[in-house]
């Protein structure tokens, strides 16, 4: 199982992702085209493609030349069948490929959040075992349109389009559900100067925060993780 990774920005790592990813054996293709290694020209060699977060928004093809390749990139993985995964800018750039309207700013979340479930949730394969209720990291001013073609799975009341699923195995998650708590502890010491700016006390209230929210929504995190790996 060899699965392309597009890295979009520094410190946007797998986290639980990857967790699962190595538990089922899989062969991680790391790219880095924000810092001009090459995408593949289509996805024959790949089993699957997650796409990655970034502090970009979806349309800033002017700072990211290479997001129209990444689009052409997604709808050939859907094409064949092939299990795609966005994650908050992912997300938004997998909404772009398949028609969705990206709306910038205007829907800011920054920590531990609660989405729900949507009915047709239920029968998702990926979110289908979670509470219809739980928290989860967030980190995001940006939000979109949902294709027509898309299910919507999850949402709450900043952001109605939490989660979405094009096809068999197509998803979208604005949430970073791969966010650990020892990620969060290093997102929060790496972009330090740059949370303070909006969220000045964060520092003083990690902790706390942690402690209520963290082992719920990194055990939600796991289970969306390892469900998602099993539709490759």
């Amino acid at each position: 199982m060899r699965v392309l990774v597009v890295q979009n920005f520094d410190s946007e790592g797998l986290g639980q992702i990857g967790a699962a990813l190595v538990e089922a054996g899989a062969d991680i293709d790391l790219r880095r085209p924000y810092c001009g290694e090459m995408l593949p020209h289509d996805s024959d060699a790949h089993a699957a493609m997650v796409v990655l977060g970034g502090a970009q928004n979806a349309l800033d093809d002017e700072i990211c030349p290479y997001f129209p390749e990444l689009l052409d990139l997604t709808r050939d993985f859907a094409g064949k069948d092939r299990a795609v995964l966005g994650i908050c800018l992912g997300s938004q750039l997998v909404a772009r490929a398949f028609g969705g309207e990206n709306r910038i700013g205007g829907a800011s979340e920054f920590g531990w959040h609660k989405v729900s479930l949507t009915p047709a949730a239920k029968a998702d394969p990926v979110l289908g075992a979670l509470p219809e209720h739980f928290p989860i990291f967030e980190w995001h001013d940006d939000t979109f349109v949902l294709p027509e073609n898309a299910v919507r799975l999850a949402g709450n009341e900043v952001a109605e389009n939490q989660a979405f699923r094009i096809g068999r195995a197509v998803y979208g998650f604005q949430f970073h559900f791969e966010a650990d708590r020892p990620m969060v502890r290093d997102w929060s010491t790496s972009f330090a100067s740059l949370i303070a700016e909006r969220h000045p006390d964060w520092g003083d209230r990690l902790d706390d925060e942690i402690a209520r929210h963290g082992a719920d929504a990194d055990a939600a995190g796991l289970a969306i993780a390892r469900a998602w790996v099993a539709t490759v």
